[in-house]
């Protein structure tokens, strides 16, 4: 900024400025321009957005705030800039600088509650875990919830209100909002919506219900796009009302997936994953174990874990589901029992051999004719008082959301929604595009928007209050199972955002905090501030679980009829795995996090088996367009093994147009085909190929072990007559001949194992590693060269058929071999031995050979061809592990054993004049893996975890034919397939 612009004519401009626009508006930027937040908006965001701005309003609007921003860099040039230092007076005993502190929360997604525990350093968040007595998480943690700490910081997300676009203040909005409601209806809220994702919070329940009975003519509605509207919908089919359903895995012999994904998806997939693995661990002597039957249209997390799979067209699972279900007595069958006769009737045979310990489960995509089925046989078994439990339903009001969507639509169609407050979500881009959502959000006259982003709804809407991280906010929320969590900020909010709670209570004219009005709720609830005190402590509240209710299914409902449905193509819409519904787009460990099955990144496609590619004459990167219901949309091929013929998947989420400067025109839009009637799937889709090409980063361009035993796998059967089936010769004899002496390790001997068996391939671990070790993304453009930098990646390989292939997956990391092929070709010894066992690396000392990564392997290291890292954004700074270095371009950078970890725990042991115990130090990646597949710790220690299961049977070493003595050993996969059933699969 030049020394005219700040010397502008100041008077005379705000002269200018309160005639046009009032005092009022003056005051505001005053007090902003304090804000250093804002200012670096005003600063850099605006003259961003001046060059596609023609003459008009927009123009206008512009120039006007590009004249405030000069007036008030005048303003600032005037006096010293203002900086807040403010030392302890008196320090907080808890706070030691380089001590991190652990505190409980909880992370809601679609309104359920996972309970977490949060790392903080100095008032920083920067590591997420989960926390060990949630019953939604058990101590395990997700890539949302790894990455959302990335959300806190992003310097993307809104940093004021704004009107019309133009930047506001939080009273000028109630202001406005004040008079709107004096004036709806005579202060009765006539014409006044609220529109809200799914809500389970006591607290934010209570508030509105409250704003209801105070404005009774004030409508409620709520809208999820990926929500549990099916499941919601199946409970009221089968039961005549809505309820809850909640599995218990553990006790299930048998179970059956309905095209359910209930391992990698939903409110509970942590337990959920949790409870199955436990049943699937043969290492510790167990002579049985449980068995998965899933039919379904894709591989997901789930299909991939499956003993016994058939890929059906979604459009087919509901005519399979009635062919079971009659083999149990439960109506009669629709249509032919076709060419999975013997299939079907080994299943049932199974199911009906453990009546009481199984379990069938129907997926969210599938329609209530589906999950009203599952419930049904569900009863028929027995299941229902011992794996399967029904409760009262944990939202405050459980509603059909379409159905209020629609109505939503209709009412402002005609004219009768005056004030329309949405509180989260984003309808403008996720709504079906039959409802044409924006067209009739124009014409009601006052409309709010609380976002953490200006997103495309805000954009439409003419208020935008930016909205408070999770991290930032006081609140509450119930978890799968009505176990009510306290929300309990870590920071203060960065971007001066709100809660919610905080703008219902506005609309009730009450301007407490969000902390006062949770903290009262509970306060009274729990017998005082002890209580209290206790349950932040916890993270949850105790006894709130909602107790088992009592429900039977009464009628079995007749087949859905869909027209043309035995031969169509048929389109399938379904969440993206690592951005949601959109919602992540903008957070770049999450676009750059690769998909389980297919490995991709930062892209969204169409996912066709090899025969329908073959049919259609397609392959990989090829550009087809998608014609659906009249609309058309143009997506790249991806041919999928194990995908169904004459089904097409596509994932929703990606497309966006504002989600900031990460997630911007990311893959295509397939909400823009995405109609009311078939929100999941539905028949009818035609394809076209355009001739086009569109590049895919894919981050393993194989699928197959040709003939490699990187994954050893048998049945329980094989296993059962051979429990050494794993083992080789070089497994066998730890000690091959060397012509180097073994070194004694007298301390530590730090170790580890994978066992492949439970590994579900979901990449938390990949997600929390990069959290806590500070590792960069690189963007498409670097990945598509193979320069991706995760130090653990999930290897993914397919066996037998690309029909329907047995899915196996590998963690692979640094391996810290004892004999590490790396260490003697570094020139300056930046690589070497350590005293415990680990194979450090000395990044001050790398000048960038490569020779290293060369002479690796497993290709585990990765280097830093450009600068990837981010230094010079502020906010993002805040979020970094303090204890790890953060790299710079040049270097090689690999695994750990998350090193800072194990220092801190040896320091704080030789303090207390003993050794480290077995558990005492768990890697990131242990951490977070919901179904304990990865063990660490000192070899050394008979006793221990880790060292247990290295003397059994199932453990085998990756390459050892190499000779480099990996200290990261593998437990050799085990699956339970029906013998009754033939099939090629292992």
């Amino acid at each position: 900024m030049t020394m005219k612009e700040k010397e502008l004519d100041l008077s005379t401009f705000r002269a200018r400025l309160e005639a046009e626009e009032g005092p009022r508006y003056w005051r505001s930027l005053e007090e902003l321009s304090e804000d250093e937040n804002f200012r670096e908006y005003l600063f850099e965001e605006f003259p961003r957005q001046a060059a596609p701005m023609g003459e008009g309003s927009d123009r206008r609007s512009f120039m006007k705030l590009m004249g405030a921003s000069f007036a008030l860099a005048g303003l600032a040039g005037c006096r010293a800039p203002v900086e807040h230092i403010v030392p302890y007076v008196n320090k907080p005993e808890e706070i030691l600088p380089g001590r991190p502190l652990f505190f409980a929360t909880a992370m809601s997604l679609s309104g359920v509650a996972t309970g977490l525990l949060v790392e903080s350093h100095e008032g920083r968040p920067t590591k997420i875990d989960g926390n060990p007595e949630h019953p939604a998480s058990l101590g395990a943690s997700g890539a949302f919830h790894q990455a959302s700490v990335l959300d806190l910081y992003d310097p993307d997300r809104s940093p004021a209100v704004r009107y019309l676009g133009e930047v506001a203040t939080w009273g000028d909005f109630l202001t406005a909002l004040q008079r709107q409601l004096e004036q709806a209806a005579g202060g009765q809220g006539g014409g006044v919506r609220i529109l809200t994702e799914t809500i389970t919070s006591p607290t934010l329940g209570a508030q509105i219900e409250a704003l209801l009975a105070r404005f009774p003519g004030t409508v409620w509605h709520q809208y999820e796009p990926l929500g549990a509207s099916n499941v919601r919908e199946g409970a009221q089919l089968a039961f005549g009302r809505y309820v809850d359903t909640i599995y218990q895995f553990d006790r299930a012999n048998v179970i059956f997936s309905l095209d359910s994904d209930f391992l990698g998806a939903g409110p509970a997939h942590l337990r959920y994953t949790r409870q199955f693995a436990d049943r699937r661990r043969v290492s510790g002597g167990a002579q049985t174990m449980n068995r998965l039957y899933a039919i379904g249209p894709t591989l997901n997390v789930t299909a991939g874990m499956a003993d016994n799979r058939l890929p059906v067209r979604a459009l087919d699972v509901e005519d399979f589901a009635r062919q079971v279900a009659a083999g149990l007595g439960i109506g009669m069958p629709s249509g032919s029992s076709g060419p999975h006769a013997a299939w079907t009737a080994a299943l049932v045979r199974d199911l009906q051999a453990n009546r009481g310990a199984s379990v069938v489960i129907a997926g969210d995509g599938q329609p209530p004719a589906v999950h009203a089925l599952a419930h049904a046989m569900n009863q028929a078994l027995g299941n229902v008082g011992s794996t399967v439990t029904h409760i009262e339903p944990v939202e405050v009001q459980p509603v059909d959301q379409l159905a209020s969507l629609r109505q939503l639509v209709v009412d402002m169609n005609g004219g009768i929604v005056r004030t329309l407050v949405m509180l989260g979500g984003n309808p403008v881009f996720t709504a079906p595009i039959d409802f044409d959502f924006p067209g009739a959000l124009a014409k009601v006259p006052f409309r709010a928007h609380l976002s953490p982003y200006y997103d495309e709804t805000s954009e439409r809407s003419h208020w935008h209050i930016p909205e408070a991280h999770y991290l930032e906010s006081w609140g509450d929320v119930r978890a799968f199972d009505g176990t009510v969590s306290i929300v309990q900020p870590l920071i203060a909010p960065l971007y001066n955002g709100k809660t919610a709670t905080e703008l219902v209570g506005a609309l009730l004219s009450d301007m407490r905090s969000a902390h006062d009005m949770v903290q009262e709720r509970w306060i009274a609830q729990l017998g005082g501030e002890e209580g209290w005190r206790r349950v932040l402590h916890d993270g949850l509240v105790p006894n709130t679980a909602l107790p088992a209710t009592s429900v039977a299914v009464t009628t079995v409902p007749p087949p859905t009829q869909r027209p043309g449905q035995a031969t169509a193509l048929e389109l399938i819409f379904t969440a993206d795995s690592t951005i949601y519904d959109g919602r992540f787009a903008n957070n770049a460990w999450l676009q750059e996090l690769p998909k389980p099955m297919t490995k991709l990144v930062w892209d969204n496609v169409a996912m066709v088996s090899p025969a329908t590619a073959a049919r259609l004459g397609v392959a990989n990167e090829d550009v087809i367009e998608l014609t659906f219901g009249g609309r058309r949309v143009h997506a790249p091929v991806w041919v999928m093994p194990g995908q169904a013929d004459e089904s097409v998947m596509i994932q929703v989420g990606h497309g966006r147009t504002r989600a900031g400067r990460v997630g911007n025109g990311t893959g295509f839009n397939a909400y823009s085909i995405r109609p009311s009637n078939a929100l999941s799937f539905g028949p009818g889709l035609r394809v076209r190929k355009t001739g086009d090409k569109h590049k895919l980063a894919c981050t393993q361009g194989h699928h197959r072990m040709e003939g490699r035993q990187l994954i050893r796998a048998a049945t329980l059967g094989g296993y059962l007559q051979n429990p050494a089936f794993a083992k080789t010769k070089l497994d066998l004899d730890e000690h091959p001949p060397d012509l180097y002496p073994e070194f004694r390790y007298d301390e530590y001997r730090w170790g580890m194992t994978v066992d492949t068996s439970v590994c579900v391939g979901c990449n938390g671990c990949v997600a929390a590693c990069q959290a806590e070790n500070n590792i960069s993304t690189v963007g498409k453009k670097e990945v598509l060269r193979q320069r991706e930098m995760h130090w653990l990646r999930i290897d993914r390989y397919f066996e037998g058929p690309d029909a329907n292939p047995q899915v196996l997956h590998q963690a692979v990391l640094c391996m810290h071999c004892e004999k590490a092929p790396c260490e003697p070709v570094c020139p300056v010894e930046a690589t070497s031995h350590s005293d415990d066992g680990l194979n450090d690396m000395t990044y001050n000392r790398c000048v960038g050979t490569r020779y290293c990564s060369n002479n690796c392997p497993y290709k585990v290291r990765r280097f830093n061809f450009f600068q990837y890292a981010d230094f010079e954004t502020e906010s993002l700074k805040l979020g970094r592990n303090p204890d790890v270095t953060v790299r710079s371009r040049g270097v090689m950078e690999k695994c750990t054993f998350c090193v800072q970890r194990i220092r801190r725990g040896r320091r704080a042991a030789e303090k207390e004049g003993r050794r480290l115990g077995d558990g005492e130090i768990v890697t990131a990646c242990q951490a977070a893996c919901p179904s304990q597949a990865i063990s660490f710790g000192d070899l050394n220690d008979k006793e221990a975890d880790v060292t247990r299961l290295k003397a059994t049977p199932l453990n085998y070493g990756l390459l050892v034919e190499l000779n480099t003595h990996p200290r990261v050993s593998y437990l050799a996969t085990v699956r339970n397939p029906n013998p009754e059933i033939e099939t090629d699969r292992i």
